[in-house]
């Protein structure tokens, strides 16, 4: 479990291998996927290494079959076998290759005895056939007449001989697919070869590897498996050895995880063992997204969509599309899948469903001059298009909200976004701070695992310290305004960004702004003052006592305090800008919103208010209309714009205050990875 939240342990080693055993076990390993070699032969060209004419064979296979693939063109189907074919050995490499003669024909007019001599010599020598031209025009004639009857049955020849080709086409098609299989692991193999060392017995394969510490005995038995295989008596010796330079890094995915992990990869490969963030991006993802995309309506389409290529995904795969942004989307076919079923969610608790409202339990608001036997009458909607929502009206709200998301009736209020801009701002401040408190305290698991003191109580600590004495406190004045004010008292409640303002300047002769508790004064004191201290905290002791640890050997003191100064700086300002940045949750949020209503009141709007049968018709017209607007606004414009808002928050908001990424991936050698498209160079 534990390389599910931190990459993988490596071992570096030296593998030896007899020479004859070498192809076979390279094979093995290819089928494993799981060991990257290094390249020990870098400062030799590839025209330079051992099996560079075994490459070019390969390479010349692949022409033959591509050429064979131009033939078959779209008259013949190659077919797909339901297995891999088996690696095949390097003698099946003559059985492979392929009798293509091509002639060319030619007269040639010379004087004399001595350059028809010459003339014979040179086309001895290339093996060209010679055919005489006889001198007299009768027995030109004659011969051309020959030569004309052979042309028929040559023709006659041609014409079987293309049913025979359409034959042997079929059933080239048949193993076709097989055949650039076998080429491709094989050309793969020599490549692979060419990156090790033999030595000058020209006995032993000298390879360097990289592979995780959890799959040592599963790359041995690989191993042993080859040298079965070919044969050969000599054991594999796989020593490790130190390396100079940090590992690979390794984070295992399967199906569902991949597409998170390529999320997290594309800011930046993690640092060796440090904390991997895609486990936590596959939850806070698509639920940040779906904050910005809440609409329960919306959410069921892409959830729907993104269901049935996860039923389909076999029949699809199978398919091979060439198409980037379809492949785009089904590789993230489990991140959309998600996105969707949070936004239902979200849109539940916006009560939003294509700008509509969902009065499921019944409003809590019961305005009574407007209220007739229980329901809406149509004199009063046509009268008052608009209601203006005041809780402190008396009887106007019963004082019980709403059992889950937000009152129905705010949708056809006048101040509907006067109250969501208040709501849907203080949540996305709330969601921002605990996401980046989150992220400090992932921080630690870094530095007690890679066992630095140092940073914990230097570092760590003064972090949490400032985030917790600022912003924190921001959150606990929301949600204690939110439990202490109720609908009845709301205009008499203090303004928390007031009392946020003044806690900064130490103002507190502010009448008009009443205090939210007793000792608030104090209370805020006591936190600006910790968040003081923290900054020279970062700032001054860790430099100092590096420099007092490194005394006796070369130190370079202004590097490091730039270094400490440039991180506090940045960690400080970084926890003011972030959270303004978070206020994006809300912004996307609204603008959705707007953008669903705008585009049910101008198209689908206008079809339901039309009478009679022109109206039955034009509903299924509009409806379509309605249909392509939103999938192409909505969900495909809006939901890339919402998916880009959340990368960034994670990319810089969130792993900025835990994760370095200066690591390389490791990149196996693995036939699955080469025949998908997917093997980096």
């Amino acid at each position: 479990m534990a390389s599910i939240f931190r990459s993988e342990e490596m071992c570096l080693s030296q593998l030896f291998l007899q020479v004859e055993a070498a192809y076979c076990c390279v094979a093995e390993l290819g089928e494993l996927g799981l060991v990257q070699f290094k390249d020990l032969n870098v400062k030799e060209s590839r025209f330079q290494r051992k099996f560079v004419n075994e490459v070019r064979r390969c390479e010349s296979l692949e022409r033959i079959l591509r050429f064979l693939e131009d033939q078959m063109q779209d008259e013949i189907e190659i077919q797909v076998p339901e297995k891999s074919p088996l690696t095949p050995l390097p003698r099946e490499m003559i059985i492979l290759e392929r009798e293509e003669i091509k002639k060319n024909i030619f007269i040639i007019f010379y004087q004399g005895e001595q350059l028809r001599e010459k003339i014979k010599k040179v086309c001895d020598g290339f093996r060209a056939t010679v055919y005489p031209c006889p001198e007299l025009a009768l027995e030109r004639k004659e011969m051309l007449q020959g030569v004309n009857m052979r042309l028929e049955d040559l023709f006659t020849v041609l014409t079987q001989t293309e049913s025979h080709r359409q034959s042997l086409l079929q059933e080239a098609a048949a193993n076709w697919h097989s055949w650039a299989i076998k080429v491709q692991k094989m050309k793969a193999i020599y490549h692979i070869l060419n990156m090790c060392n033999i030595d000058i017995t020209q006995q032993c394969v000298i390879a360097e590897i990289w592979f995780p510490v959890a799959d040592t005995a599963r790359i041995r038995r690989a191993l042993e498996q080859g040298v079965e295989l070919s044969g050969s008596s000599m054991v594999p010796i796989l020593t490790a050895v130190q390396s100079k330079t940090a590992p690979p890094t390794f984070n295992r995915t399967n199906k569902f995880t991949a597409g998170f992990q390529n999320i997290v990869d594309a800011y930046g490969i993690g640092s060796y063992r440090e904390m991997n963030p895609a486990p936590y991006t596959i939850i806070t993802f698509p639920f940040l997204f779906a904050v910005m995309f809440g609409d329960c309506g919306h959410g069921t389409v892409m959830f729907l969509a993104a269901l049935w290529m996860v039923l389909n995904e076999k029949h699809l795969l199978a398919q091979k599309s060439t198409n980037e942004i379809w492949n785009t989307f089904f590789h993230g076919r489990y991140l959309i899948l998600l996105m969707g079923i949070f936004s239902i969610y979200t849109g539940l608790i916006y009560n939003d469903c294509f700008a509509k409202s969902l009065n499921i339990f019944g409003s809590s608001w019961s305005v009574q001059p407007m209220f007739r036997n229980g329901t809406w009458s149509m004199q009063v909607l046509k009268t008052n298009p608009l209601l203006q929502l005041d809780p402190a009206v008396p009887g106007v709200y019963s004082g019980n909200p709403y059992p889950f998301g937000i009152d129905p009736i705010w949708n056809l209020a006048s101040n509907k976004l006067t109250f969501l801009n208040s709501y849907k701002m203080k949540m996305s401040v709330i969601l921002g701070i605990v996401q980046m408190v989150f992220g400090v305290i992932l921080s630690l698991f870094n530095y007690r695992f890679f066992r630095n003191t140092l940073n914990i109580i230097l570092q760590f600590i003064p972090e949490m310290i400032f985030i917790l004495s600022l912003f924190g406190y921001l959150v606990f004045m929301i949600i204690f305004k939110w439990c202490s004010f109720s609908v009845s008292v709301s205009r008499r409640a203090p303004s928390i960004l007031i009392h946020f303002i003044n806690m900064f300047l130490f103002n507190y002769k502010d009448s008009s702004n009443v205090p939210l508790y007793q000792y608030q004064q104090e209370v805020q004191s006591f936190f600006v003052i910790m968040a003081l201290i923290s900054v020279p905290w970062m700032l001054l002791i860790k430099p100092f006592i590096l420099r007092a640890n490194h005394r006796k050997s070369q130190f370079n003191f202004g590097d490091i305090f730039v270094h400490q100064a440039i991180h506090t700086i940045e960690y400080c300002l970084g926890c003011i800008s972030n959270t303004a940045s978070y206020l994006r949750l809300w912004a996307l949020s609204l603008a959705h919103a707007q953008l669903s209503e705008v585009l049910w009141t101008m198209v689908m709007h206008i079809g339901l208010h039309v009478r009679g049968w022109g109206g039955l018709i034009g509903v299924f017209i509009i409806f379509a209309v309605f249909a392509v607007l939103t999938v192409a606004i909505l969900l495909i414009m809006e939901g890339l714009s919402a998916f880009l808002h959340a990368l960034r928050l994670h990319w810089v908001e969130f792993q900025n205050k835990f994760y370095t990424g200066a690591g390389y991936k490791f990149s196996p050698f693995s036939f699955k990875q080469i025949l998908d498209g997917t093997a980096e160079e």
